[in-house]
């Protein structure tokens, strides 16, 4: 059985006789059905009825239709509604414009608008710099996506990758307090995609790019930060990465590993794949085998593009071929952004001593989390109902608050690895344990770690165009 997951919840209005033991046939009923029960309350006691709202979390549609047939089984219950908790989630979308400043009088007006608007926009237009002092450009980004490629959904195009985008939008805001706004375009030509967000870029302080498909995405990143003037950074490139890492740095520590030791087996070689890869190699990783749904990626491979060419130029040093079993016999780490199952028991026994597998594929891991800590030290996966989640969220909100602060131009590489040690040292050494080798992503300390890192560095590569004041603090 799955699990249950309150992104499949539903709450079920029930009008049932007020009588001794209904209430409890009722959640018997849905405990027979596999369901797990939230929230009950009461809605409203009247002549021997009562009617309550049941919340119960299911594991999909098809689970939760099972528990609305079982508990409308049980005599004398009578199923009102049931309604979608998530779907309710989104009327409307998830957000809104609000103002900052009120106007109630003349004198409001006059500044905030005309006339006296025509001389902030002559100082704008004097020092364009100005902009980001005088303008939301200051704390606002752009969540961009063209739809090709939402996380376990694939190419579903603008419209349906909008509640994925206004997702992001809110969690930039709860946890680094930046105003982001979802961008979706009804395109997925790259020199449109540049050309328009090129043409957005003065209203805002940063772009973040998401869910645009491989190997388009490389290329749209690279080619777009070189024509504006602000960072630009795709989330499911560094995101992924720079959190894999923060969890490995912790990871190896527990293991008593480094970096330069290590042999590492990465399955996927899409935008996560490539861009891990790419960070570990930052940081000292010398060994490391990339594999796709062909195999080990190695030189003389037929039927690459640029993205997998540089890929077998720059790992697989002992040119390993043929099968992920093959890359996995005797590696230290195990890193999935591919798909689900696609990884063995066996596999991991082949690994060495004191393993550490991350199956990161969502909805589904690369293999099942009970399964692999059997055979590994440490487990990780990217859902929030098992230990160790490897979230972006621990990232990009905190990432571009510091970058936001210090009007950073671009991203570098050592901001990426400032922001993964960010997130590591959040933990003393003495938390972390095989279930705790990363930081909630709920922990407000994360936000305000990477933030600083990443200004200091930014200042540090010489990106920045502000320097912070010496004892800023960034999220009270």
């Amino acid at each position: 059985m799955k699990h249950s997951s309150p992104s499949y919840s539903i709450t079920m209005r029930l009008r049932y006789p007020d009588s001794p033991g209904q209430l409890g046939r009722i959640t018997s009923a849905i405990g027979e059905a596999d369901g797990f029960i939230g929230a009950v309350d009461i809605v409203e006691v009247k002549r021997n009825q009562i009617i309550r709202d049941i919340s119960v979390n299911a594991c999909d549609v098809e689970h939760g239709r099972r528990i609305v047939e079982r508990v409308q089984a049980v005599p004398d219950v009578h199923v009102v509604r049931v309604s979608d908790r998530t779907f309710l989630l989104h009327l409307g979308g998830k957000l809104e414009i609000a103002p900052k400043i009120s106007i109630k009088t003349r004198d409001d007006l006059s500044m905030a608008y005309t006339p006296g608007v025509a001389r902030v926009c002559r100082s704008i237009h004097a020092e364009p710099e100005a902009a980001f002092a005088l303008t939301i450009r200051r704390n606002t980004v752009a969540v961009v996506s063209d739809g090709s490629a939402v996380l376990g959904l694939g190419n579903i195009g603008p419209r349906a990758a909008m509640p994925v985008m206004e997702g992001k939008a809110v969690l930039f805001k709860e946890f680094a307090r930046v105003d982001a706004f979802p961008i979706c375009l009804d395109t997925q030509d790259p020199d449109k995609i540049v050309e328009t967000c090129t043409y957005l870029a003065p209203s805002f302080g940063g772009i973040n790019l998401e869910d645009i498909s491989a190997p388009r995405c490389f290329e749209i990143e690279r080619r777009l930060q070189e024509q504006v003037d602000i960072p630009v950074f795709h989330d499911d490139q560094h995101g992924t990465a720079v959190v894999a890492l923060a969890a490995l740095e912790n990871a190896l520590k527990l293991v008593r590993k480094t970096f330069e030791r290590i042999r590492v087996a990465i399955n996927g070689a899409g935008a996560a794949g490539v861009a891990i890869a790419k960070l570990l190699k930052s940081v000292g990783v010398e060994q490391i085998i990339v594999c796709d749904r062909e195999g080990a990626i190695c030189r003389g491979r037929n039927g690459m593009g640029p993205v997998k060419q540089w890929l077998a130029e720059n790992t697989n040093p002992r040119q390993i071929k043929g099968p992920l079993g093959e890359a996995m016999a005797g590696a230290d780490v195990f890193i999935g952004v591919s798909a689900a199952d696609v990884l063995k028991a066996e596999d991991v026994q082949r690994m060495a001593a004191d393993a550490i597998v991350f199956a990161l594929a969502n909805p589904d891991p690369e293999i099942d989390p009970d399964l692999a800590v059997k055979h590994a030290a440490v487990v990780a996966t990217g859902r929030s109902d098992y230990p160790n989640q490897i979230n972006n969220v621990l990232c990009f909100p905190g990432l571009f608050r510091g970058m936001l602060d210090v009007r950073a131009s671009r991203v570098t590489e050592g901001m990426k690895i400032a922001a993964a040690r960010a997130i590591a040292g959040v933990l003393a050494e003495e938390e972390i344990i095989a279930d705790h080798i990363i930081p909630s992503v709920f922990d407000r300390r994360v936000a305000t770690a990477v933030a600083k890192a990443v200004s200091k560095a930014a200042v540090e590569s010489g990106v920045a165009r502000r320097r912070q004041k010496p004892g800023f603090h960034i999220l009270a």
